[in-house]
């Protein structure tokens, strides 16, 4: 009796903790793709912030299913997002050209980190309404890190203007329907 009580409480609590799990994988591999960006291994990078978008898309939809969406989950994934669609894909692309700019390629990539942190909280502190405010942070990052794998075949100034374009969207005052 006393083991059936235990397992049935497990499940209750790792049922509760679901979403809470796949945002801590998000922000894991985030984590992962910074230290492989600065470990010079950038395709890596690129896998883990792809990765990282796949357990995002679905942390909010199990939280919504399951019936289990909380103010600690909306912080936590804002956190994990500032990680994974922030940093990693900023530090990706430095790696791969900006460094080349030099105090103009930190300033940029700085300035993305910036804007993005500045899009999640605005998200924090709004009301849901079915609308996006300024491009989401995890599309920005994502796109971010699709143009790392076009570097060979355009000119390096169009990558600061890539990430300076999305960078201002993000920050943008134009309403998105969500999906």
């Amino acid at each position: 009796m006393f083991l059936s009580d235990y397992i049935d409480h497990t499940i209750k609590k790792l049922k509760a903790h679901m979403a809470n799990v796949l945002t801590l994988t998000n922000l894991s591999l985030g984590g992962f793709a910074i230290l492989f960006a600065v470990k010079g291994q950038l395709n890596a990078s690129v896998l883990f912030i792809f990765l990282a978008a796949l357990a995002d898309r679905f942390d909010g939809t199990v939280a919504r299913k399951m019936n289990i969406e909380s103010d600690l989950g909306k912080q936590l994934d804002s956190m994990s997002d500032i990680i994974s669609f922030g940093v990693a894909p900023a530090l990706l692309l430095y790696q791969g050209l900006l460094h080349e700019f030099g105090a103009l390629g930190s300033f940029f990539t700085i300035f993305y980190i910036g804007c993005g942190a500045f899009r999640l909280a605005r998200f924090n502190v709004t009301e849901s309404n079915g609308y996006f405010t300024g491009l989401p942070i995890t599309a920005a990052g994502c796109l971010l890190t699709l143009s790392y794998l076009t570097i060979g075949y355009f000119p390096p100034h169009v990558f600061i203007f890539i990430i300076f374009t999305l960078s201002l969207l993000m920050v943008g005052s134009f309403r998105l329907k969500k999906i």
